[in-house]
């Protein structure tokens, strides 16, 4: 990933129900990555947004009786909000079923796919999933039910026009495994390399009105509406300005920058494979990267909307008053691109313990001993391993974001804090500073005044580093700490850090413990 211009996507939710931890996952993720690009000087464009268009929520409306326009527009709502409360970096917000320009972006995709022959009229009978918005063959489901939301099909008899998915399979796998279509992890570029060596079918992508009860985006010139993941997956150029205004779509996604995908393992398939199709065939590239997380779950159990065991990630950044407690959980303890379990008592643990008992109290106590031995003045750092370690830190943090293991960076990141820890315990600069107030012999004064200074100088330029690597899990704490040391915010990742000589604050309380519900 060292093209200049980087376009990074969230997939975009249904909004049939409030928003969960499970989707915050994948909009801090996505968040993570948009940041750590900014700071390496890209130019990002990072978008999110909402699937208001779906048959789940036509159906989710009328079972809360209300209008399907009052219901949708009223979650989409918590939907972004969600966003802002997460500080997610998002320069675009796509609302499908509000946003001016879709419609005209869907019925340009749609008429460059026509253009190219790929759409056709065709009657079917096939079982449907409203959940996942998809036909399903028999052989794909788990005691005739959907392998996804345990539950019957519907059987839906229709003409409609179909999209000629068949034609894209061989393109599709030399993509994939010329890696110019990137699916991380492997397991889920193996999932999709299975799917494509079997054979694609042809996908209908229209539904009658009726079905829709109106709602949704119309077929151009006709009388029936798009199929929703052609609808919603059009999103990602909507914001792009496609069928109107170019400039953006020739910047972000025609010119020869990345353009990054995160998306749940449950929609990789629409994602690796319709999308991509639907792009060839509209002459349009594919994207460069797909990154699939897993699903967040409790219990061993995956959180859903309609599960019933959702969890309001809005009523833990209250709880908290920080957005950066649920943040440090989902992208430390739950792997990138693996399945991870929820918890209230971890993530109490994870705050105490990790970000306060590790980062925090570190903080806090360098600081508080360098206010009281050198006014808060940094000295001259010294040239050894723990200071060389900590100029190391960044370009580990960076690989794991290359390799699409965020967990694993925050991993680095905290291993280096308990090493800093470690060594702190093990200099005891506080004996150093108590021999200093008992008026020592000058020779030894200067021996003593000498290792103070040190320990404490590299103890800030490790915190510094700590800080510049935070900046896209945490922004909100590692700005603080930015400021709590004394240091500028930076705009990039490049250039020295310089901390001696700099004014710190005395005290640190970064992470300070929750009053007992």
């Amino acid at each position: 990933m060292n093209k200049t211009n980087i376009y990074i996507t969230a997939s975009i939710p249904y909004v049939n129900a409030a928003p969960h931890v499970g989707f915050a996952l994948e909009l801090v993720q996505a968040d993570a990555y948009a940041r750590h690009f900014r700071l390496l000087g890209r130019d990002v464009r990072f978008q999110c947004g909402t699937d208001d268009n779906s048959l789940k929520n036509v159906r989710s409306a009328e079972a809360a009786g209300l209008p399907v326009k009052d219901f949708v527009n009223a979650n989409a709502d918590r939907f972004e909000r969600l966003g802002g409360r997460l500080d997610v970096s998002n320069d675009e917000f796509v609302r499908t079923s509000r946003d001016p320009r879709h419609v005209a972006c869907v019925h340009a995709l749609w008429r460059a796919c026509a253009e190219n022959g790929d759409l056709y009229r065709k009657a079917y009978e096939g079982l449907y999933c409203v959940g996942c918005e998809q036909f399903y063959d028999p052989s794909e489901l788990r005691e005739g039910r959907c392998p996804e939301h345990d539950v019957p099909l519907d059987i839906i008899r229709e003409e409609n026009w179909f999209f000629r998915l068949s034609r894209y399979g061989d393109r599709l796998l030399e993509l994939i495994e010329a890696d110019e279509l990137r699916i991380v992890p492997a397991h889920r570029r193996n999932e999709v390399v299975a799917l494509l060596r079997r054979g694609l079918t042809d996908i209908s992508v229209s539904r009658s009105a009726e079905r829709a009860r109106g709602w949704g985006v119309p077929v151009p010139d006709g009388d029936e509406v798009v199929y929703v993941w052609f609808d919603a997956l059009a999103n990602y150029l909507t914001g792009l300005g496609h069928g109107a205004d170019g400039f953006l779509l020739q910047r972000y996604w025609n010119g020869d920058g990345e353009r990054i995908h995160l998306v749940g393992k449950g929609i990789s398939k629409f994602h690796a494979i319709y999308w991509p199709a639907i792009l060839l065939s509209a002459g349009l590239p594919p994207p460069s990267s797909i990154l699939v997380h897993g699903y967040v779950t409790v219990n061993g159990r995956k959180i859903g909307k309609s599960a019933g065991n959702g969890i309001d990630p809005e009523r833990i950044i209250q709880s908290y008053g920080t957005p950066d407690a649920l943040r440090y959980y989902l992208l430390r303890h739950i792997r990138s691109g693996d399945d991870g379990d929820f918890s209230a008592e971890r993530l109490e643990a994870a705050w105490t313990g990790e970000l306060g008992g590790q980062l925090g109290n570190l903080a806090n106590r360098v600081l508080a001993l360098l206010s009281a031995s050198c006014d808060g003045i940094v000295p001259p750092v010294p040239d050894n391993d723990f200071v060389r370690e900590a100029a190391r830190l960044p370009e580990k943090v960076a690989k794991a974001f290359d390799a699409y293991e965020l967990h694993v960076g925050l991993a680095n990141i905290f291993e280096f804090i308990g090493e800093a820890n470690r060594r702190l315990a093990k200099r005891a600069p506080w004996a150093d500073a108590k021999a200093l107030a008992g008026d020592p012999a000058p020779a030894d004064r200067e021996l003593i005044s000498d290792r103070l200074a040190a320990s404490l100088a590299e103890q800030v330029q490790g915190l510094a580093v700590v800080a510049r690597c935070l900046l896209p899990f945490l922004p909100r704490s590692a700005a603080e700490l930015h400021l709590r040391l004394g240091i500028p915010l930076p705009n990039l990742y490049r250039g020295p850090l310089i901390v001696g000589g700099v004014k710190a604050a005395p005290e640190a309380v970064l992470f300070p413990r929750r009053a007992a519900a």
